[in-house]
């Protein structure tokens, strides 16, 4: 069992727990230690295994060498994913830098070719006036409602005008 688990003891701890549960059942648990803080979680997975001594005995071998491989595998994917990031990452830098470099030679003016003729005039800033919300009452009565109340006053007006008199106050004292 521990010639299984050497490769793995030479990179991190494992803390083995073997307790007794019920009858003649054994349960093996191997839990991997954290090196530091961040690390990644699954590096440090545990291993349960449960079974009679007899079992153990025979399974137990196999099953940490399934184990002890995984973790390494995981931890080298883990390890050349990290690698190429940083190369890449370097690399992204690198061509940042040297596509500013050239950015910042062609912006640069020569002194020999430009005369102060040639240099054109900053533009005028144009203010803006700060933005406002629309208010009902400041917009202008569109053309048709100012139609529409010049027809209603001059119906209006006419009816008015064809009123009869007031015939039935003369009833009215009459009675």
């Amino acid at each position: 069992m521990f010639k299984e688990l050497a490769p793995y003891l030479r990179q991190r701890a494992v803390l083995l727990t073997v307790t007794h549960i019920e009858d003649d059942q054994i349960r093996v648990n191997v839990i991997p230690q954290k090196l530091k803080d961040g690390e990644n979680a699954a590096l440090t997975t545990p291993l349960t295994v449960t079974g009679t001594a007899d079992e153990l005995d025979n399974d137990l071998p196999t099953t940490l060498v399934n184990f002890v491989s995984a973790h390494l595998e995981l931890r080298n994917t883990l390890d050349r994913a990290k690698a190429e990031m940083d190369a890449a990452a370097k690399t992204a830098q690198a061509e940042a830098r040297s596509k500013a470099k050239t950015t910042a030679k062609r912006e640069t003016p020569k002194p020999e070719t430009t005369t102060p003729t040639d240099t054109p005039r900053p533009a005028q800033p144009v203010k803006e006036e700060p933005s406002r919300t629309a208010n009902l009452f400041d917009s202008p009565a569109p053309a048709t409602m100012a139609t529409e109340l010049d027809e209603e006053e001059e119906i209006l007006s006419e009816a008015a005008e064809d009123e009869p008199t007031d015939d039935f106050g003369d009833l009215d004292e009459a009675a």
